[in-house]
């Protein structure tokens, strides 16, 4: 049974099913990271998917379906920016809306997009690291999408730890307070997080429709937002230990669908239960004090 899975195959499917988990947990780290909490990214992930989809297909370029991904997620962040910052909305109920007008608005822009493939997205054969025996098959040849994923991560990372303005972004989720008694901009440094996270919400959700299936379904994100926050917080707000999170999980996923191919019996609806699990942990562990020091906590603040 365990002889028709190949090793070699399962280590380069864990990278490019990480990578929409990868690409949306690490938007989210940067907006708690500046002391908000959004739980709609579901909902931007699903709407990044048909949105990207239905780009792809118009215009034949998967690079624009990203490109029209990102930003059609950045702007349902900016919304749920302008009601949670100016409105002074509750973060949980705007965010769970949120992901509840995903769903709806996916669901009725891709009605006539069910089943059709989409447009073909080469993989990249790396010269040279490609053709080292194991590695190169592994590491070196995949999507463009994957590597950009990597690339983000390491940017958010140098972001945070070598930049200015990672300081203070850092230094408005850890006290909203002092930071804008320092002078620094609470709610413009807020939404532009927000946004952050919201483009890359929607690229993970393109990533699923124009690369992992490749073709846009009903519910295709099956739970991956919810699995992106767990991640987040279980990789303590930092970008090394999220990509460690992301690939632990999407192991866990490609090496559910090769026993399941092999024929081992795997319980489908215990494993279906997993982003709800993970969304009620995350909750608990925030209400125990365990996130940055302002997340969620609305600033009040004199604008």
């Amino acid at each position: 049974m365990f002889g028709s899975i190949d090793p070699l195959l399962l280590l380069a499917s864990l990278m490019v099913a990480a990578t929409p988990i990868l690409l949306a947990a690490i938007g989210e780290l940067v907006v708690e990271r500046a002391g908000v909490l959004n739980l709609g990214v579901e909902g931007m992930m699903i709407t990044g998917s048909v949105l990207g989809f239905v780009a792809a297909i118009g215009t034949g370029s998967p690079w624009m379906g990203f490109l029209i991904a990102a930003v059609g997620g950045a702007g349902m962040a900016l919304v749920f920016g302008i009601l949670t910052q100016y409105f002074l909305s509750n973060q949980v109920a705007t965010g769970l809306a949120l992901t509840l007008f995903g769903l709806g608005l996916a669901s009725l822009l891709g009605q006539g997009y069910l089943g059709v493939k989409a447009p073909a997205f080469p993989d990249w054969h790396i010269p040279l690291l490609g053709d080292i025996p194991v590695l190169g098959p592994i590491v070196f040849q995949h999507d463009p999408m994957v590597y950009i994923g990597l690339g983000i991560v390491a940017g958010v990372w140098w972001f945070l730890h070598k930049t200015r303005a990672g300081l203070v972004l850092r230094a408005v989720g850890e006290n909203h307070e002092a930071a804008h008694g320092l002078g620094y901009h609470v709610i413009r440094t807020r939404l532009l997080a927000i946004m952050f996270g919201g483009a890359c919400a929607g690229l993970g959700g393109a990533y699923l429709s124009l690369v992992r299936v490749p073709t846009y379904a009903e519910g295709l994100t099956a739970g991956a937002g919810w699995i992106a926050l767990a991640i987040v917080v279980f990789a303590s707000w930092k970008p090394g230990r999220l990509l460690l999170g992301a690939y632990l999980f999407g192991g866990v996923t490609v090496l559910q669908l090769n026993l399941q191919a092999a024929g081992f019996p795997i319980p489908v609806e215990y494993l279906s239960m997993s982003p709800y699990i993970a969304t009620i942990i995350v909750l608990v562990l925030m209400s125990v004090g365990h996130a940055p020091g302002s997340l969620g906590k609305t600033f009040h603040a004199s604008r």
